[in-house]
């Protein structure tokens, strides 16, 4: 499934200081100290503006923001300009990546100037930065053919730390549906010194903004022609995440503005409630949705013998799939604006708008009704921001109501099942685009019952402990997402290294595999493994040592601190059950077997029961885990619970041989 760059808040956004470089958790190592403790007593008072505050900032930091400042001002509703300047003290490798800068443009926006300097920790000016010094960059994507969207890259990073960057840069920009979404808190192991956001509005044009964790309001002002909103953080010590806790952007301060009333190349809108901006995108999508004569004849015949809206539904979303490709083609106000529909039909091609644009054509054609759908999609990507319309989305799918139920279709993928968001889109808001305007609904949401693995071993051991296992796991919903992308995306000697990586067993070969999908509402991959294993089971003497729980045992517990703070965060419910049936050799029988295990907790359930029935083992295995939010004191309870059922995945049962 492709993520288009429609809607995103490209020219502004607040992490254009951050690669795409990863983090990595590691602890800090403590080799600039000796040069940081040189830095603080001599550098400039440029850089070392209260050295106890620094200090303690950059205690377990990898990089402190001494100063930023971001002024964004609003000429009209169709230009406006944004200025940033900041400092940033790099203290080890793993703040490296704060010394780049990345500026996106694109046709609507303009890169007025980027200026830069770095210093060793002595205050020392290294390097001022060149205009050769500064990339200019396509930022296409691989399955674009074109796109306008390019970006400035300016890098000062030294090898000797602590080291300090300033960078400033200017962007006046055109399209006026993006107000900055300030966060200058974006990372863990970052602190911030003092940081501002001042926003100038034209006086009688009101701004709308969000404050989040912010410790002071809004300071309001008036200049006489300029309407002034001003926030200022100072003195943020390093955020970090606790296990299974919520995301970053829930515990760090931010502001989100946005306007009432914009203009993007000609098309002016209101963005003051949901059904506002719905209005607007009616309006860019008006009269795109005609289809030839001719294809709508076609898709009449395709259908002619449906029973039921559903199963039209299923048999234009295939005939879509099987006619078009996913291609990004972005310029100007096409970031927002589909082709038309009768353009797709010819050329077989278009991004997330105009294939759900097209799609929803062809089911208009056959009489059945959809809705064009902003989204922000995204596995683990957190839902918008319901309560402050705003241009939170990244991604239009195609929402068809039905009389029981209702059917969301992933317009821009060859093999998704129809009627299936899974991790990408599932469990969040939408804005449906109906003709009243917008209306924001939720998506499917996936339980346990939806999320399942289902697995049946049958083993046969010999005398040495070794066996051949046929295995047949069936993944549905969430769980098969990694299959399937197996299946469609890997070639036939990549699926077998990628099983190679996955199935957790004793020592093992493959000797055969295979994989099946059944596309449904929830899809489902069926897996089927011939194994050879080696020590399966462990001989000592005349007894054999058998883990009935050859392929599910839970490894990861989470690290436990005195005292938790945040809350616990669940974000995917599953179950998985295990039938496994061990032969055992002749002449064996059973010394030890375990007795029945069952855990349960405000989290889930697990069990498992342990059989002997002459030579043959039989042990079934159920875990279940749901989602949700929990209160910080239950994380010692989960931990507790996943230390419950690592114990008793290891339970064995025990043969002896019988001598004469």
């Amino acid at each position: 499934m492709a993520c288009c760059g429609v809607y995103c808040n490209r020219p502004f956004s607040s992490g254009v200081l951050s690669t795409i470089i990863p983090m990595q958790s590691i602890n800090n190592t403590y080799k600039w100290i000796w040069g940081l403790a040189c830095w603080l007593l001599l550098a400039p008072q440029a850089f070392a503006s209260g050295v106890g505050s620094f200090e303690a900032l950059a205690k377990e930091a990898n990089a402190v923001i001494r100063s930023e400042e971001t002024v964004f001002t609003v000429n009209s509703i169709s230009s406006g300009t944004l200025r940033f300047k900041t400092t940033v003290t790099i203290l080890n490798e793993n703040g490296d990546h704060r010394a780049t800068i990345y500026v996106p443009y694109d046709d609507m926006s303009k890169v007025s100037y980027i200026s830069g300097t770095c210093y060793d920790r002595l205050g020392k000016k290294i390097k001022k930065l060149k205009n050769s010094d500064i990339k200019d960059v396509s930022s296409v994507s691989s399955f674009s053919v074109y796109e306008d969207d390019r970006v400035k890259i300016a890098s000062l990073e030294y090898n000797v730390y602590p080291y300090t960057v300033e960078f400033e840069y200017e962007v006046s920009q055109k399209n006026m549906m993006f107000y900055p979404h300030w966060l200058p808190q974006d990372e863990e192991k970052l602190s911030v010194e003092k940081a501002s956001l001042e926003v100038q509005m034209p006086v009688g044009m009101p701004l709308r903004y969000l404050e989040k964790n912010m410790p002071q309001k809004a300071e309001k002002s008036n200049n006489g022609t300029l309407e002034l909103y001003r926030w200022e953080l100072k003195d943020l010590k390093p955020v970090y995440r606790e296990p299974y806790g919520p995301g970053l952007v829930e515990l760090v301060p931010q502001v989100i503005t946005a306007p009432t009333e914009f203009e993007v190349d000609g098309y002016k809108g209101r963005m003051e409630t949901w059904k506002d901006f719905g209005i607007w995108i009616n309006k860019l999508n008006a009269g795109r949705d005609v289809l030839p004569e001719a294809t709508v004849a076609k898709l009449k015949q395709l259908t002619a013998n449906a029973k039921t809206p559903e199963e039209k539904v299923n048999l234009v979303y295939d005939y879509m799939q099987g006619k078009t490709r996913y291609v990004s083609i972005q310029l100007g106000i096409g970031g927002w604006q589909p082709f038309e529909a009768s353009f797709v039909d010819s050329k077989g091609y278009g991004d997330c708008k105009a294939l759900s644009n097209y799609t929803k054509a062809m089911l208009a054609a056959v009489g059945v009704n959809s809705y064009y759908a902003l989204i922000k999609a995204g596995e683990g990507t957190p839902d918008i921001r319901t309560e402050f319309p705003s241009t939170q989305f990244n991604h239009v799918i195609l929402c068809v109501p039905m009389a029981q139920d209702t059917m969301w279709l992933e317009c821009t993928s060859q093999t998704a099942a129809a009627g299936y968001n899974g991790s990408f889109t599932g469990d969040r808001h939408a804005l449906l685009i109906t003709p009243e305007g917008g209306k924001l609904v939720k998506t499917t949401s996936y339980g346990a019952a939806e999320n399942q693995q289902v697995r049946k071993l049958q083993v046969k051991l010999d005398e040495k402990g070794n066996g051949t296992a046929n295995v047949e796991t069936h993944y549905t919903g969430i769980q098969q997402e990694s299959r399937d992308g197996v299946l469609h995306n890997l070639k036939p000697e990549e699926q077998r290294k990628w099983l190679y990586e996955q199935v957790k067993a004793p020592s093992f070969e493959i000797s055969k595999y295979s994989f099946s999908q059944q596309k449904e509402r929830v899809p489902r991959i069926t897996e089927n493994l011939k194994l050879s294993l080696r020590q399966c089971a462990t001989l000592s003497g005349k007894r054999m040592f058998i883990s009935p729980n050859l392929m599910s045992k839970w490894s990861y517990v989470p690290d436990q601190k005195e005292k938790r703070s945040t809350e616990v965060v669940r974000t995917m419910a599953f179950s998985d059950v295990d039938t496994v049936e061990i032969q055992v050799p002749a002449g064996y029988a059973v010394e030890y077997l375990p007795q029945e295990v069952m855990c349960k907790s405000v989290f889930g359930e697990y069990k498992a029961s342990f059989k002997v029935e002459g030579q043959r083992i039989l042990y079934v295995r159920q875990m279940q885990m749901g989602k949700g939010r929990f209160a910080p004191e239950t994380f010692t309870k989960l931990v507790e619970f996943y230390n419950n059922i690592i114990k008793a995945d290891a339970e064995q049962v025990v043969f002896v041989k019988n001598v004469p």
